[in-house]
């Protein structure tokens, strides 16, 4: 290194130095001895230039090019230090760069030198590192919408201010309802995905920076302007709805099922699932008719990622509350064909299906709450754990009936049994709607 303060004559001396060295490096003709300490820059470079990797015999002779470049660099520093600036003759043996024509992408599973090559690069690993499917169609969606801002798939292309131009762009895009894209979207969904991209694709050597680092947009908190649950009145003018809901025969063998059958089981039957369990709508939306079962006296729900999604990862049971069972819904479950219970069978995966189905079901709900303050869908989950409070029912019984992960670490230790559930199900009070519930 060059002290920091230092002569002329000390600099020149530090620059003929280090111009020695790595002469004396040079020449022992290893290729080995100049990858340690040359081999990183020389990547960097190669990736800035849109270049993943070179076959070993031009590696070998691109380290010892780069080295007596650089050699050449420390002499003309030397030269510089004692005040000889005139032109170097060296430099002008390097011919023009020109870039080699970039590959045309043929499709997401190309690799690493495209955007839509990296995402599907990326969740190949991340699967195996049991990151969830939804994680990767959110990132995959992100991937496609910023390489369609750009105009090209190109990842060595992208720079900061592509990001810093597409965050812009997003923050003013208008939804189909109207609104502006939300910087929380922006923030928690777009930039983390780009970060979380190419900051594998920089650990995997595929690009050289990560362009989206340090990129954010700043969320302020929004003013609450009321409980995030239902009130009672709402809660009732939806289950009333709900129970209103005349659910069209299944045709036992039969494919060509009633038009509306699945959406009608779940307009009927989900409200009400989700006002008695505090679950998330898409783990009942995905309810199966093997997930309802009978423990001696009492109805239980299976929730598990087998039959879509569950956000914790982990399968939980949760006890029928006894009007659920006055109304007959475990009579419902058993009358239905093998299979999802509120989603139209078909083949791969349920997921697409039930992100439908909850959008729907949100739509059902909001023409009955339509204040924007509150979520359709999510508002039983807050509900529900308002009213176990109410009840006296203690956090860690209502946060396993709800699978919302232990607040502390003794709160991991034992099971909060059926027992306990039912237990805690018997203190919920019974919603009393206006119309007489039917099976």
């Amino acid at each position: 290194m060059v002290p920091v303060h230092s002569t002329p004559e000390d600099e020149e001396g530090g620059f003929r130095a280090m111009a020695e060295r790595l002469a004396e490096t040079i020449s022992s003709g290893e290729p080995q001895d100049l990858e340690p300490t040359l081999g990183p820059l020389v990547d960097r470079l190669l990736l800035r230039r849109g270049i993943n990797a070179v076959d070993e015999p031009s590696r070998h002779l691109l380290l010892r090019a780069f080295a007596l470049a650089l050699q050449d660099a420390f002499e003309r520093r030397a030269r510089n230090a004692a005040g000889d600036y005139s032109p170097d003759s060296k430099a002008e043996r390097f011919p023009e760069w020109r870039s080699p024509k970039p590959a045309e992408s043929s499709g997401p599973a190309t690799g690493g030198s495209t955007l839509t090559g990296l995402v599907e690069s990326w969740w190949s690993e991340a699967k195996a590192g049991g990151r969830k499917a939804s994680t990767y169609e959110s990132y995959r969606n992100t991937v496609k919408r910023f390489a369609a801002f750009l105009g090209h798939d190109e990842a060595a292309r992208v720079t900061p201010d592509d990001v810093l131009r597409f965050k812009d762009a997003r923050l003013k895009e208008v939804m189909p309802n109207g609104k502006t894209v939300s910087a929380q979207t922006v923030n928690a969904s777009d930039l983390a995905g780009l970060k979380t991209v190419f900051g594998w694709a920089v650990v995997n050597r595929k690009v050289a920076t990560n362009p989206a680092q340090g990129i954010t947009v700043k969320v302020g908190k929004k003013p609450r302007l009321r409980s995030k649950g239902f009130t009672n009145a709402e809660a009732v003018a939806i289950l009333t709805a709900a129970s209103g809901t005349v659910i069209p025969p299944w045709r036992p063998g039969s494919k060509a099922q009633p038009a509306g059958l699945y959406q009608a089981r779940a307009e009927r039957w989900v409200p009400w699932l989700c006002c008695y369990t505090g679950a998330r709508v898409g783990e009942m939306a995905q309810l199966r008719k093997q997930d309802v079962r009978r423990e001696g006296e009492l109805w239980v729900l299976h929730v598990t990622p087998e039959a879509g999604t569950v956000k914790t990862d982990e399968a939980r049971d949760i006890v029928l509350h006894p009007h659920l069972v006055a109304m007959g819904f475990p009579a419902f479950a058993e009358s239905c064909e093998p299979g999802h219970l509120f989603v139209r069978p078909g083949d791969g995966e349920v997921r697409g299906r039930l992100r439908g189905l909850k959008n729907r079901l949100a739509e059902f709900a909001r023409a009955l709450v339509p204040d924007p303050n509150v979520a359709p869908n999510h508002a039983w989950r807050h509900r529900f754990k308002t009213v176990g409070i109410e009840a006296g029912i203690t956090p860690r019984v209502l946060d396993a009936i709800q699978g919302h992960a232990p607040t502390n670490v003794s709160d991991s230790y034992g099971d909060v049994t059926l027992k306990a559930k039912a237990a805690a199900m018997a203190l919920i009070p019974g919603v009393v709607v206006a119309r007489e519930v039917q099976p």
